[in-house]
């Protein structure tokens, strides 16, 4: 299905927002977008919503199966008013996943179980919304991939990821259950990063309801959707496998000329699976065996 723009999709499109998990994945540049949005396909997401500009391209079995929407996304706050208005057009305790091109989501077992069954999960566990960790994926060699992106050869970083707490902005004390998460290359490379985008916590995966807001800096206007886990014990946490850092380091012309080479002591090869992931403590099972 097509849709000319944002509010066609939001008119024509309120019945693939019912119950979900649907997945709305915003194209900023043309970089392996077909790859994310079959990746994403492959989890088992009811509904792909592709938010992408005309002049970008799809194979033809992905326009038979992703549901197109021509946007612009240059803009991180264009973004976040699609994100926002998909928010309030959903029905109330739709699951929703949001990411941009060239990330890819990792959850526990994820080779072996859909993401139906993880929100089902989830949801038993009374939890609204899931922690996911951005974590940054990079080609080593930059003359072979100027863009530093590769698929066959991701590197990741195994070490180099902490936690602080997050305070509230008006009592400056710390929040319950929310921490600032920070590593891979936001962290090692932070001169060249701004500070507002060096945390790698996102809240991907949530359920929409009406008075729910998505601010600029990945947060949502409901505290508890911004909380680690419950206050009884640890919950299911995924991650977000992204190239977007890679790339903006790349792209920005003072970043590109001082940094020769995104790999450190620390890189490792990305196997893509779950099991690496969980075996560097990037992701956790909590309660699901």
């Amino acid at each position: 299905m097509r849709y000319n723009s944002l509010a066609d999709f939001l008119a024509r499109g309120k019945p693939l927002l019912v119950k979900g998990p649907v997945a709305l994945i915003f194209a900023e540049d043309d970089v392996e977008v077909a790859s994310t949005l079959r990746h994403h396909l492959d989890l088992g997401f009811l509904h792909v919503v592709a938010f992408m500009p005309d002049s970008f391209d799809l194979p033809t079995d992905l326009e038979a199966e992703v549901h197109r929407v021509t946007y612009a996304c240059g803009l991180p706050s264009d973004v976040f008013t699609a994100i926002n208005k998909v928010i309030k057009a959903a029905t109330p305790n739709c699951w929703l996943y949001y990411c941009y091109n060239a990330e890819y989501l990792f959850f526990p077992f994820s080779e072996t179980r859909g993401v139906r069954e993880l929100l089902n999960f989830h949801a038993e566990e009374r939890r609204s919304a899931m922690l996911t960790y951005v974590v940054d994926l990079y080609a080593a060699d930059l003359q072979t991939d100027p863009n530093a992106v590769t698929l066959k050869h991701a590197m990741l970083d195994r070490s180099g990821y902490f936690a602080q707490a997050r305070a509230d902005p008006a009592t400056h004390k710390p929040l319950e259950r929310q921490l600032d998460f920070f590593g891979g290359l936001r962290w090692r490379l932070e001169e060249h990063v701004p500070r507002a985008s060096r945390r790698i916590d996102r809240i991907s995966l949530f359920r929409a309801k009406s008075s729910l807001v998505l601010g600029p800096t990945h947060q949502f206007s409901d505290p508890e959707y911004n909380t680690y886990a419950c206050p009884w014990h640890h919950n299911l946490t995924a991650a977000v496998c992204s190239f977007r850092a890679a790339k903006a380091l790349r792209r920005n012309p003072g970043s590109r000329e001082a940094i020769n080479t995104l790999a450190c002591q620390n890189s490792v090869r990305f196997e893509w699976t779950s099991r690496q992931l969980l075996d560097l403590g990037l992701i956790e099972p909590g309660q699901w065996f």
